[in-house]
């Protein structure tokens, strides 16, 4: 195989590269807040001791779980009717479906995978301070805030990370729906100046330098977190 790599330079790279890199950072991020937000409350609902909001929370988590990523996103892309994207104000439901649709998705999916680890994370609170906090007349919601959410985030933000670099990774799986992600950008240059070869060891190099180098900052916070402790 003769590999090829000249005909990448920095304008090719703005026009089609960063492009696609800029979408799969938004959607980790925003992947990321919304999946530790629905997260955290499936965990609450599957701890609160209550079968009404135990059931439904855990059905959806192990459901989730049970599917792999990349037919959620089809399905969702092809089963919700356009009548959905065509609610969104200012058009972004018509030019943009496949990357809003991939949002709504990764939030959804990522959510049922934060949900166990932010349940771990209150689990391995002491229940003397859930007593405590009960003792000092809080109710459950009161306790979760001020007491034993922010420990278990502390306890939990390795792995919280982790998950989020995994899901960085996952970010790629959007190109079955045509989102321009980081690695369709990697794919229309290569397309354009036929080198599709090039085109996908060069998005693998660049996933695993991310990658890489994510996990070893993880791992500098998570000794630092276990120096403190």
């Amino acid at each position: 195989m003769n590999l090829d790599f000249s005909f990448y330079n920095w304008e090719l790279i703005r026009t089609f590269i960063i492009k696609g890199f800029y979408f799969s950072v938004v959607l980790t991020v925003v992947a990321t807040a919304g999946g530790v937000l629905f997260g955290t409350l499936l965990a609450m609902m599957r701890l609160s001791g209550r079968k009404l909001l135990d059931a439904p929370a855990t059905f959806y988590v192990n459901g989730m779980r049970s599917v792999p990523l990349v037919m959620v996103i089809l399905w969702f892309y092809l089963l919700v009717p356009g009548s959905f994207y065509a609610a969104i104000p200012w058009r972004l439901g018509d030019n943009y479906r496949s990357e809003i649709s991939a949002v709504i998705t990764f939030v959804a999916f990522e959510a049922a995978y934060f949900s166990e680890i932010m349940r771990a994370g209150i689990q391995s609170i002491s229940r003397g301070q859930v007593f405590a906090g009960q003792a000092m007349g809080m109710t459950y919601a009161q306790n979760m805030k001020l007491v034993i959410l922010p420990q278990a985030f502390r306890n939990m933000l390795p792995v919280l990370l982790t998950q989020t670099i995994i899901l960085f990774q996952d970010t790629s799986l959007v190109y079955a729906i045509g989102a321009y992600d980081l690695l369709k950008g990697f794919v229309t240059a290569g397309k354009i100046y036929g080198r599709p070869e090039e085109a996908y060891l060069l998005a693998a190099i660049v996933y695993f330098i991310v990658c890489f180098g994510l996990s070893y900052l993880v791992k500098r916070l998570q000794a630092r977190i276990a120096i403190i402790r």
